[in-house]
């Protein structure tokens, strides 16, 4: 098979996609988060094609991606008024709310939940090649599973050269990172993944918000999960991360006393001059989290090589995006996080 690469800004290419969409191919498509694996949500065939491609678990849950926020009304029932108002405040945006499925969302696309996952992405393209398609998309990162998410089409190409029909290139991701997930399936809203909406907008808008422990922990594999990226090990490089916490200082000192040939160091762009001999990457600066968001994972894919032992990396801190920066960090490293100060 051969891949086509479609470029973003030709009036062609949503057709073009939305064709292919149709006919039950994959398409990854640009979005403000990152590109997803896309095929029709509604078509139970399409959907195993995306598990089949990115090899990805079928408790995984997909995203539905809609044109228009009146659309989650078509794939969800009993919607309360707190998914209007986040809708209208939030969307097209990287927001992605859980709700009761209707019975036309196949069971395979909610990983067989009664619950789906929706969200309006926040790209001109792709809403277009979703209201062409005339149905919704189903859109996991287009990753291979596990690995880090992908920010570019030239990510994608990588993954899946020959292995999917095209790519629609809308340039670089500008968030970075995928959607915020929230709940709104129970008593009180829980979030199920930090995004680009922050914990602190959404309690703005909600009043209440629940941390679901999948956030700051993992969770048992036998779990039960309602949303994409709570419960497996994801966007890790193929080598282990150990995430270093403290000041600048003290975690400088730490990975000078630990560091051997062969690891690498993913840094804050302030703190290069720190790390002097240690083969460094930054991803960002500390002093613009947005910045840490949107090169997080063009960074770690830059760290997923054979010759590298280990990855010891440094992490923001604090609310806002800075929180699902930490929360993706803490996915690749599976959580082990090593204090300076606690060195014996």
């Amino acid at each position: 098979m051969k891949t086509l690469l479609l470029p973003g800004s030709d009036p062609a290419t949503p057709e073009i996609a939305a064709k292919i969409i149709r006919q039950g191919g994959l398409v990854a498509i640009p979005t403000e988060t990152v590109y997803g694996l896309g095929a029709n949500g509604l078509d139970e065939q399409a959907v195993a094609r995306i598990f089949e491609a990115k090899g990805r678990p079928q408790d995984n849950p997909l995203i539905l991606h809609v044109a228009e926020p009146t659309e989650m009304e078509k794939f969800c029932h009993s919607i309360p008024n707190a998914s209007y108002t986040l809708a209208e405040k939030f969307w097209p945006g990287p927001l992605t709310m859980v709700l009761p499925a209707r019975d036309i969302v196949p069971r395979r696309t909610t990983g067989g939940l009664s619950t789906v996952a929706v969200r309006c992405p926040d790209n001109d393209t792709t809403r277009e090649i979703i209201r062409l398609s005339g149905v919704p998309i189903a859109a996991p990162s287009a990753n291979l599973s596990g690995k880090p998410s992908t920010t570019t089409a030239q990510h994608v190409l990588h993954d899946h050269d020959g292995r999917i029909q095209a790519i629609v290139d809308g340039g670089p991701c500008r968030v970075g990172v995928e959607s915020t997930i929230v709940d709104l399936t129970e008593s009180r809203p829980r979030l199920l993944r930090p995004g680009g909406i922050t914990p602190e907008q959404l309690i703005e808008v909600l009043g209440d918000l629940v941390i679901d422990k999948a956030v700051t922990a993992q969770i048992d594999k036998d779990a039960v999960v309602k949303a994409p990226g709570m419960k497996y090990r994801h966007y890790a490089p193929e080598e282990p991360v150990v995430i270093v916490s403290g000041s600048r200082e003290q975690a400088a000192a730490y990975i000078h006393r630990h560091f051997v040939p062969g690891d690498r160091v993913l840094c804050f762009a302030e703190e290069l001059p720190l790390y002097v001999g240690c083969n460094p990457l930054a991803y960002g600066s500390e002093a613009d989290v947005n910045t840490l968001s949107a090169g997080l994972f063009a960074a770690l894919r830059e760290l997923d090589d054979p010759s590298i032992h280990q990855v010891y990396a440094r992490c923001p801190v604090g609310g806002g995006v800075a929180y699902a920066v930490q929360n993706r960090l803490k996915k690749a490293a599976a959580f082990h996080i090593v204090n300076p100060e606690e060195e014996s």
